[in-house]
């Protein structure tokens, strides 16, 4: 029988208004029914939240720790069932789903460890200047598809450790894992603290502008992120963006093609490519390009495209037809201004696949070099002066992510220094940790999420002047 999806509303699980079709992105059919929220459903889950932001606020710092631990472990010990409805709903391979899951009890477990503490600005010839940290009220967190449990615990768990209480809407692709959560919610967390509702596009807007939302943490696309910015205007409210980014990869004179190759392959195509900070362009000195283009074309050729449910799948489908048809696109552009050494084409069966495609020697304003692909196809490009590559790098509306390659760390880190993004990795790509903030630049974001900084988004600083009275 069809597993039973419900929201999450005041701590009770109710039927949607409506609902709609969930689709496998192996094989393009639907396989699951989402209930669908109404406007009145959406009020309802942000009164729920109000109601219960007094209560949560109040509570010790400690006994919500305590709750969301008790969250983290109740995932981990359900960790197969979720990898497994994560595969099925966004396409990556089980492994990488597994890993997505236990991921996000490492975010839960590192924000139960960061208190916000009460910091002493002053204390001198009778003054005292503190500065404290209390919640904001009602946080509604947006989450895109391509990781969709994980994106959606980088905000959970600064959100309650801290006292807020939320709304939370996933996108409409991948619902149900996040649905599927909820489960845990409703028997860990006091009524109302957090409640999930989903929409096919439709309650963005309404939900974002709530006048009880105080607020807003997106992720997704840099064009949404836009008009959540604007909507938050009317009220200021506070908002995180987490939005698009065009990574780009810079390969040193001094590495070894091969090592490089297959460092940039992997940066590029985890989860498809489909990851906001997944290197977009890769750019590499003419005396080792034609060896790097040969070995990342071999890997790429090598690996196995299916189902992301069966054993040995190393790339899985674009998880959804619009994204899909916008990368089949960027390569049919590609092919007739570079020239494609891997890949090229979508399979021919059910579903929505795309095998890793690499293009070579294509013009820098090629819309597969300016525009974010979010796909598993990747331009290499040449270059034969650092400063002119790094500003090529530079040369974006984006400013998520990038990373330099060299032996040289300190050459490699000095040139780092210089790329206009949020975060720079050397010699190293996707090393996120939850201690660690990571933020955007340019269009790429507004404020952080992670870490002592992603925590404090989540509450207001006062600060507290006191002297004698005389």
């Amino acid at each position: 029988m069809e597993q039973e999806f419900k929201l999450l509303i005041d701590g009770q699980a109710v039927a949607g208004a409506s609902s709609f079709d969930v689709v496998n992105p192996a094989t393009g059919r639907a396989f699951a029914s989402c209930p669908k929220a109404d406007i009145t459903q959406l009020n309802q889950a942000v009164a729920a939240a109000r109601a219960a932001f007094r209560s949560w606020s109040a509570t010790s710092f400690e006994d919500r720790a305590n709750m969301v631990e008790c969250l983290a472990a109740a995932l981990e010990e359900r960790a197969a069932e979720f990898a497994s409805l994560l595969t099925t709903e966004q396409g990556k391979p089980l492994d990488q789903a597994i890993g997505e899951v236990i991921g996000c009890t490492y975010v839960l477990r590192a924000f139960c460890s960061m208190e916000p503490q009460t910091k002493v600005l002053r204390n001198e010839a009778g003054n005292q200047v503190i500065e404290h940290r209390t919640p904001l009220g009602v946080v509604a967190a947006i989450t895109p598809w391509n990781f969709p449990l994980v994106l959606l615990m980088n905000k959970m768990g600064p959100a309650l450790v801290t006292g807020n209480t939320m709304v939370v809407k996933p996108a409409p692709t991948t619902p149900l894992t996040t649905l599927l959560f909820g489960e845990i919610c409703q028997a860990v967390l006091p009524a109302g603290v957090v409640n999930i509702i989903c929409d096919q596009n439709d309650l963005g807007a309404e939900l974002t502008a709530h006048p009880d939302i105080a607020k807003i943490a997106f992720t997704g696309s840099t064009a949404t992120g836009k008009k959540v910015m604007a909507s938050a205007a009317a009220m200021v409210k506070r908002v995180t963006l987490e939005l698009g980014g065009n990574d780009a990869a810079i390969v040193l004179d001094d590495v070894d093609p091969k090592v490089a190759a297959r460092k940039i392959y992997d940066g590029a195509m985890t989860n498809a490519g489909q990851i906001c900070v997944a290197i977009k362009r890769a750019y590499v000195p003419s005396s080792i390009y034609d060896d790097f283009c040969e070995e990342i074309a071999r890997i790429a050729s090598e690996a196995i495209v299916d189902d992301g449910a069966k054993q040995g799948t190393t790339v899985g489908p674009v998880q959804n037809k619009m994204q899909f048809d916008k990368v089949c696109a960027l390569i049919e552009d590609a092919k007739q201004r570079g020239r494609i050494i891997a890949g090229g084409a979508p399979l021919d069966r059910e579903g929505f696949f795309i095998p890793p495609t690499i293009v070579r020697d294509l013009p820098e304003d090629a819309p597969l070099v300016r525009e974010e692909q979010f796909g598993p196809v990747l331009p290499v490009l040449k270059y034969d002066d650092v400063d002119d590559v790094v500003a090529r790098a530079n040369d974006s509306e984006f400013g998520l992510g990038g990373t330099i390659w060299g032996k040289d760390v300190s050459r490699a880190t000095d040139i780092a220094k210089r790329i206009d993004t949020g975060t720079v990795w050397v010699n190293q790509h996707l090393a996120i940790d939850p201690t660690i903030p990571f933020r955007g630049s340019k269009q790429s974001g507004f404020g952080g999420e992670l870490g002592e900084a992603g925590l404090e988004e989540y509450t207001q600083a006062h600060i507290i002047n006191a002297v004698a009275l005389a």
